[in-house]
């Protein structure tokens, strides 16, 4: 954080300063590195823990001295300040832009645009398939609840597996909701075209039944906003009876599920 402050004090105007640059003595060889030590010292918001017993008793006066969320008040009122600065530009900049791309057309008369699907609904297609990254490695189409227990890191909150879902797994109680081969399916893999944003898109079979939601890609994939390679980019999803089982096995909601129509 110390570096990041004093690169952005550096490079930008002090104009575009955040008022909170002034509790910074940026004179000071170590002015940056007493503000960084200064905010994670006594700021609530870098303990789960401070954080969580302000919310059960919280005080104005106190959230208005932290430093943290003081910083992040005076970040967003710049932000707030130059976004209105730029809004009668930003408009000219699409009005001239329908200009331009009218014009486009109008020399290239023949030749196929893409409209514009911004705030639309957008249908892609693909199917299932495992795929083959490089010589002699192959990826199977689908994973399941025993790689969730195989990769998981305690330490790691993103890679965590919580004790409920570990005796699920032991007891193999996945309900309705296991594969016939008697495994917990939890993801599969398309060669459906995605890109930022797509993620939680419904995934829907022939049939209009959903049975998948998507939500990543595959390393392979980040060349895909170039170039699309069908037989190394693939779509991840994770499968709606892992959905399903969450929602109804560990979270014991079964109030949603009587909500909806289960296609077996």
């Amino acid at each position: 954080m110390s570096a990041l402050l004093e690169l952005y004090h550096e490079e930008i105007d002090a104009e575009f300063y955040p008022s909170f640059f002034e509790e910074i003595k940026t004179d000071k060889e170590d002015g940056f590195d007493d503000y960084a030590d200064k905010l994670f010292r006594k700021s609530i918001f870098v303990s789960k823990e401070e954080l969580h017993d302000f919310l059960e008793n919280p005080k104005l006066k106190k959230l208005k001295k932290d430093p943290a969320y003081s910083a992040g008040k005076s970040t967003m009122e710049l932000y707030m300040k130059l976004m209105g600065q730029t809004r009668e530009s930003n408009l000219t900049i699409d009005k001239n832009h329908r200009l331009f791309i009218a014009g486009l057309k109008e020399m290239n008369p023949d030749k196929v645009y893409y409209d514009d699907a911004n705030f639309t609904m957008r249908l892609s297609y693909g199917q299932v398939g495992d795929y083959e990254p490089r010589d002699a490695v192959i990826y199977k189409h689908y994973t399941t609840l025993k790689g969730v227990m195989e990769k998981e890191k305690p330490d790691d909150y993103e890679f965590s597996v919580p004790e409920k879902l570990k005796q699920l797994y032991r007891d193999k109680d996945y309900g309705r909701y296991a594969n016939k081969d008697g495994r917990m399916y939890v993801n599969f893999t398309t060669d459906n075209d995605i890109t930022g944003g797509n993620s939680g898109s419904p995934v829907i079979n022939g049939e209009g039944h959903l049975f998948g939601l998507a939500f990543d890609g595959n390393w392979e994939a980040m060349s895909g906003d170039i170039a699309f390679e069908p037989e190394l980019q693939k779509c991840i999803n994770v499968d709606i009876r892992y959905v399903l089982f969450i929602i109804d096995k560990y979270a014991g909601a079964q109030n949603l599920i009587d909500e909806m129509t289960i296609v077996e």
